[in-house]
């Protein structure tokens, strides 16, 4: 029920409900504390009166003890001197009112003092009566003193009927007051969804409203506009993605389309005809490829690209990537060469690992120039792996930008390729838990560097 409720409305609830226990505890808690105070006045009295009953009848002697005088006079009291068999010896209550007490009572108070609270014969309240046993030199008796409560209990209503009106009143005060509190904590609250509601995809740099005060609120704003900047960031990345996967698309696709509309023409002879199906299965190759890569990005975008570890020799791993590239750095008068200390071992998937170096060696031997250089080494918790050419280098300030996707350094580094390489390689060592970095030189080479937790 209350879970349909605005959230204005639910705090004015929880605060009348609170607020109306504090005063119903109040209340009670008055109303006990001078009850007690009353009563303890009342008890007083009549101790008081019990002990000049006392006095008279020690002074009385052989003479029937009397109760007159102004100690015994007026309305909100009374005084008795009873026998153990409850008979009235004097009273200050009207002639034929009897005694105050019963006879068990008498019965009890002859054994030891008693404190009732009772009706009395004569009294137009209740009573506070206390009983206590008294002797003479020659009789026992029992001393009966009373104080009316008509006094104390009035004044217990007054405050009970105080209660009764003002915290209603005061309730419903404090309800008013806490429902427009309520409304002005949460207006900002309200301003921000209300731009929320404005806020589109087709208009960039749109941010909720901050509140003035620095509380809750705000951060929670601050919060929202840091999602939004991220949200923004986000898509702002994928529009590129999805602009730049198009365009490197397009070309091998047009590549293959031509290729395939040559190979249509029958005045093709049979070798123009196989040099077509090769230029196109090339470009079939590289479209398999790029496609890949791709995958591999989106997924590192998204924090689930797979891995599959295990522990592996990384000299073994790096010598099968350097199989691979033999023969095309053979073509090119160029040389792998390994240098991994014996006993390098990590916990690695072997298949990613293999394409981020993989990438590193096809780009030395793209852009690079001179012998290729694969080398590893344990470097606190580490395992390093490095590859370095002897070539150019990449432009001054383009090591800022080397590995986001789709970014070339055609300056310095000229030929082929989508951009994707060192931007996969970023995203494989990501996904193992280092990073991949440019090495520092001071010489005109290539060294790119992969840092991954070695278990």
């Amino acid at each position: 029920m209350l879970d349909r409720l605005s959230i204005r409305a639910r705090l004015t609830i929880a605060f009348s409900a609170a607020l109306c226990l504090v005063l119903v505890l109040a209340g009670l808690f008055v109303y006990l504390r001078v009850s007690s105070g009353l009563t303890e006045t009342l008890d007083d009295g009549v101790e008081a009166r019990v002990h000049d009953v006392e006095v008279v009848l020690a002074r009385a002697g052989d003479r029937p003890p009397r109760l007159q005088g102004g100690l015994f006079e007026g309305e909100e009291g009374f005084a008795q001197i009873l026998t153990p068999d409850g008979e009235v010896v004097a009273s200050t209550l009207a002639q034929g009112t009897g005694a105050a007490l019963d006879a068990t009572d008498v019965e009890r108070a002859a054994a030891g003092p008693l404190l009732v609270e009772r009706d009395v014969p004569g009294l137009d309240a209740g009573a506070r009566v206390l009983a206590e046993p008294a002797t003479t030199s020659e009789e026992s008796f029992v001393i009966v003193a009373g104080a009316s409560t008509g006094d104390r209990d009035e004044a217990l209503a007054g405050i009970a009927g105080a209660f009764a009106i003002g915290a209603p009143l005061a309730l419903l005060i404090a309800a008013g007051l806490g429902y427009v509190l309520a409304s002005r904590s949460l207006a900002p609250v309200e301003s921000m969804r209300r731009r929320a509601a404005e806020i589109t995809l087709e208009r960039s740099g749109e941010r909720l409203p901050l509140p003035r005060a620095d509380d809750e609120i705000r951060r929670l704003a601050e919060t929202l506009n840091r999602m939004l900047d991220r949200i923004e960031a986000s898509l702002e990345r994928q529009r590129v993605f999805v602009a730049d996967a198009s365009h490197e698309l397009r070309t091998p696709l047009a590549v293959l389309r031509a290729e395939l509309e040559l190979a249509e023409r029958s005045e093709r002879s049979r070798d123009e005809l196989e040099a077509a199906l090769r230029s196109a299965a090339e470009e079939v190759d590289r479209l398999s490829r790029l496609a890949d890569d791709l995958l591999v990005v989106a997924r590192s975008d998204s924090g689930r690209l797979p891995l599959k570890r295990e522990r592996v020799d990384v000299g073994a791993l790096l010598s099968r990537v350097s199989e691979r590239f033999d023969r095309r750095a053979a073509e090119g008068g160029r040389e792998i060469a390994i240098d991994v200390p014996p006993g390098l071992d990590a916990e690695l998937d072997v298949l990613r690992i293999e394409q981020a170096v993989g990438n590193l060696v096809d780009n030395a031997l793209r852009h690079g120039d001179g012998d290729v250089r694969v080398s590893a080494r344990r470097d606190d918790g580490l395992v390093v792996v490095e590859v370095a050419d002897g070539g150019a280098g990449f432009p001054q300030g383009f090591a800022e930008h080397a590995f986001e996707r789709f970014t070339r350094a055609d300056d310095g580094r000229t030929g082929g390729g989508a951009g994707l390489g060192l931007a996969i390689v970023q995203a494989i060592a990501a996904a193992h838990g280092g990073r991949a970095t440019i090495a520092d030189s001071n010489e005109p080479a290539t060294t790119v560097r992969i840092s991954v937790p070695a278990a």
